[in-house]
């Protein structure tokens, strides 16, 4: 897979060259990790078109819309799939994380053409931003790709749509009970001694908490499988179940002891209709975190 990034140093170097010259140096404040939803980081953004991705999704967005972080922000992989909102001179715009910008420091982040182009004139090259990152952001169906190589003896999946970046991914197998997996700095999630050959159940979770399982994914390197389940926000995805109290089932009325029957030739009290309440039996969801 091209990265392209040893262009990028190029373009950016040039581009920052330029800046310092119209209008001197940026100062950061803030920079830092975007990671808390709602916190701005405030820095500049440079944009370049050599798409390739250190997160290794098989396509870039459709929107074009997409960013690179520094290594710090980029974080060996956690960053990916997740999105940022950047505020610009011009406007604002919402990108998926999709790549990593070595060249780049902390609070400088490099966009998609695209993207720049809704923030501010790409003749300016580079310009200060504000950016943080997105909660819950909406997507389309999450996505499982098990990765070229893979087998019975070695499971990689690259996990794609999550809207939030990753926490946590968890496989198993017919029969196994679920094994985690690692990340690796290119995206893909690794159980390296593998997990027989499938299908497989795949638990996601992500940095909010939000859990869902993906089933009957398939021993199929290279292939992009869609299952129907979603992370971000909207959508029919199948979220793993919540514990659920019961609902108190009310107990029946007893019913009142009928009144006495007078007969002609002697006032005869009857036998009280017995009263039987029954037990309401709770039962309780299960679920797996």
């Amino acid at each position: 897979m091209t990265f392209g990034w040893l262009r990028r140093w190029w373009v950016i170097g040039a581009a920052l060259a330029l800046a310092a010259a119209l209008t001197g140096a940026f100062a950061l404040r803030g920079a830092g990790s975007a990671c808390a939803a709602g916190r701005a980081t405030s820095g500049k953004a440079t944009f370049y078109t050599d798409i390739g991705g250190n997160c290794s999704y098989p396509t870039a967005p459709s929107d074009g819309l997409w960013v690179a972080l520094a290594p710090a922000e980029y974080d060996s992989g956690a960053a990916c799939g997740g999105y940022l909102d950047v505020k610009g001179p011009d406007g604002s715009v919402r990108v998926k994380v999709v790549d990593q910008c070595p060249p780049c420091e902390t609070g400088h982040i490099d966009l998609s053409r695209e993207a720049f182009e809704r923030i501010a004139d790409p003749v300016l090259g580079i310009v200060p931003v504000s950016y943080s990152t997105v909660a819950n952001p909406k997507t389309p169906a999450m996505s499982f790709r098990i990765k070229e190589g893979a087998s019975a003896y070695w499971f990689a999946v690259l996990v794609d749509n999550t809207g939030n970046a990753l926490r946590k991914v968890e496989a198993k197998g017919p029969g196994g009970s679920y094994r985690a997996a690692h990340q690796e700095d290119y995206n893909y999630w690794l159980i390296d001694s593998g997990i027989g050959s499938g299908p497989f159940s795949i638990r996601v979770t992500d940095v909010r908490g939000r859990s869902v399982t993906a089933t009957g994914i398939t021993m199929s390197p290279g292939k992009t499988q869609t299952p129907g389940v979603r992370l971000g926000g909207g959508g029919t995805g199948v979220p793993e179940k919540k514990k659920v109290s019961p609902k108190p089932t009310p107990k029946p009325t007893p019913s009142a002891s009928p009144t006495p029957t007078v007969a002609p030739s002697a006032t005869v009290a009857a036998e009280p209709t017995g009263v039987v309440v029954g037990a309401a039996e709770a039962r309780l969801g299960s679920r797996c975190d």
